[in-house]
């Protein structure tokens, strides 16, 4: 059992070392494609949002209250809000919901 744990880790050691190298390794000077560079600017934004969003849905104790903490989120976040503040109110509204409804 160690073994193949030690295996898999070994695994996914190399497998995280070469996406992160193969770019470099390809890409060895400046990008000149203004769609690419604006591309690649915005996938971690992307990806962040949707491993995020769903698992907000799923987190509470039910989808009622995750809306009413979504609600609080994005309002705050529209008024320009900082993230601290719209964290802590987006949990606040999320208990709150947990404990009315």
């Amino acid at each position: 059992m160690p073994d193949r744990f030690l295996a898999q880790v070994a695994v996914m050691a190399v497998v995280t070392y070469l996406v992160r190298v193969i770019p470099l390794a390809l890409c060895r000077g400046q990008l000149k494609s203004r769609w690419v560079r604006d591309f690649l600017f915005y996938v971690p934004y992307a990806v962040l949002g949707a491993m995020t969003f769903p698992a907000v849905f799923s987190s509470t104790g039910s989808p009622l209250s995750a809306l009413c903490g979504v609600a609080v989120g994005v309002a705050l976040s529209w008024m320009e809000k900082g993230l601290v503040t719209v964290a802590l109110a987006a949990c606040a509204a999320v208990f709150l919901a947990e404990r009315l409804l």
